[in-house]
């Protein structure tokens, strides 16, 4: 049997790395003008970097991640990176980042794998670009990162955006809702497909994410998390609604949109291009208070408190 490229990955001839350097040389001007700086870190990780920045309940690294153990480390066990949140907070804090400077703002872009079922515009092996900002609290930072992706989106000439907005609380009022969530759902427990009925009592908000047919009927009318918020987070989204309305970012609310990592808190966002249909999400990300916390918590890298908010795109 012949030699193929794994299933999922793609190969780039010369013709079309003349995009494909075209698209890198905008990203990185349009960075430059926003004060980001680009960074790079290992291609995989340790496994419980994902484990605990992630979320062990999230699809990623229940179902879609590259894991594998090496005899020469005593059996470590790593992980081809998913995404590149998680590897930069590592970095920021194993590097002492937050000692030198009071507001760190990076990009980067690359390949990452998921093990996932290749589909349209989706592979196994696919290449992202991020945005990360590190050390700050205000509402300010989410509307610039969400500015500069669709001032991105638009330089390459697409047309009907629609910014989805959404704020996803943050430990503080999220319990109410989740407790909400879960009277809500309970009684309909056995229509839910397999997945929901197991992020029921772990994660019942991934219930509101779940593509399937069933659960988005079985969904309508549930408790939105809007009606929840804490006086904090309430009062952050709406400062970032004033921004993005100053800035002239055309945005919808989305009360569903809650993204598929555990981290995020406050900020939700997603970019959508009409054009492409049911897959029509070119970008997305959100705020994640907390990753700093949770990655201390693992006793491999300390650091300090901070605050950011990431953004990041499908595969381009």
């Amino acid at each position: 049997m012949a030699i193929r490229k794994p299933r999922g990955t793609q190969d780039f001839l010369p013709e079309q790395m003349i995009n494909w350097h075209y698209i890198e040389q905008r990203m990185r001007e349009i960075c430059k003008v926003y004060g980001f700086n680009e960074i790079r870190t290992p291609a995989f990780e340790d496994t419980k970097l994902f484990l605990r920045g992630i979320g062990e309940t999230t699809d990623v690294v229940q179902k879609e991640m590259y894991t594998f153990t090496t005899g020469d480390d005593g059996g470590s066990s790593f992980t081809l990176r998913p995404e590149n949140t998680a590897s930069a907070v590592r970095a920021y804090l194993e590097n002492k980042v937050y000692g030198k400077e009071g507001l760190t703002k990076w990009y980067y872009m690359g390949p990452m794998f998921r093990h996932d079922k290749p589909q349209a515009g989706r592979y196994r092996q696919f290449h992202q670009f991020g945005a990360e900002v590190l050390g700050s609290q205000s509402p300010v930072v989410d509307s610039e990162v969400i500015c500069m992706v669709v001032q991105l989106l638009k330089d390459f000439g697409l047309k009907d955006l629609n910014v989805e907005v959404n704020s996803v609380g943050c430990p503080t009022c999220r319990p109410v809702y989740r407790e909400k969530l879960i009277e809500f759902f309970e009684p309909k427990k056995e229509q839910l497909c397999s997945d929901c009925q197991e992020r029921l009592y772990k994660n019942p908000l991934r219930i509101l994410d779940c593509k399937n047919e069933t659960c988005k009927s079985l969904s309508v009318g549930a408790p939105e998390i809007h009606e929840h918020l804490c006086e904090e987070c309430h009062d952050h989204f709406e400062e970032l609604k004033t921004y993005l309305t100053a800035a002239n970012v055309q945005y919808t609310l989305n009360p569903r949109l809650v993204r598929g990592l555990d981290y995020y808190t406050k900020t939700a966002f997603e970019v959508q291009y009409t054009p492409l249909g049911a897959q029509s999400a070119v970008a997305g990300g959100g705020r994640y208070d907390g990753l700093v916390e949770e990655l201390e918590k693992t006793k491999l890298i300390t650091g300090t408190n901070c605050r950011a908010i990431c953004i990041r795109s499908s595969s381009w």
